[in-house]
C-alpha cells in the first residue's frame, strides 16, 4: 500500500524567503504535479514528527539546516487527476545554515529563487496554499 495514494499521506512544505519577497521553489520531475514548481518538502515518516520530517526533507533536498519560525497553515493536497490525496502542514523557516542547493536532480530538475508577487503559472497545490498565507501574514505586518 502506498501513501497518499491508497490512503492519505502526510506531507511537509518549508517556505523559504530570502529578504522579504524572494521564495526559493525547485522544478518537480516526478508525481504529484510534475512540472510545477513547489517549495521543499515531503512525507512525514512512520513515528517521526511533523517539525523533523521538515527539517530531515529540506536537509536532504538542499543540504541546508533550518530553524522553523512559525506554521502557516495546513493544505488539503488532493490531485484527482493523479489519484493523489495528502495532507501537509506548511511551515515558514529560516536557513541557519549552508547555502541551498539541489541535491535530489532525480526528483528536482531546477531549483530558483522567485519574487512572491511574481510568481510561475505552474506552482503546486501546497505552494499556493502556503505563500497566500505567508503574503497575508506580511501584510498584516505592514498595515
Amino acid at each position: 500500500m502506498k501513501k497518499g495514494i491508497d490512503y492519505i499521506g502526510v506531507g511537509v512544505g518549508g517556505v523559504i524567503i530570502n529578504g522579504h519577497d524572494e521564495v526559493l521553489l525547485l522544478l518537480r520531475k516526478c508525481s504529484p504535479e510534475i512540472g510545477y514548481w513547489t517549495i521543499p518538502g515531503g512525507s512525514v515518516e512512520f513515528g517521526e514528527n511533523i517539525e523533523d520530517a521538515l527539517k530531515r526533507e529540506i536537509r536532504e533536498e538542499l543540504g541546508v539546516e533550518i530553524k522553523i519560525i512559525k506554521l502557516l497553515n495546513i493544505a488539503n493536497h488532493i490531485v484527482h487527476a493523479e489519484k493523489i490525496h495528502y495532507v501537509s502542514p506548511e511551515f515558514l523557516v529560516e536557513i541557519i545554515s549552508g547555502t541551498p542547493q539541489n541535491l535530489e536532480t532525480q526528483s528536482h530538475s531546477d531549483m530558483k529563487w522567485f519574487s512572491i508577487y511574481n510568481l510561475p503559472q505552474n506552482i503546486t497545490i501546497t505552494t499556493k496554499v502556503a505563500l497566500d498565507s505567508y503574503k497575508a501574514l506580511i501584510n498584516n505586518k505592514n498595515n
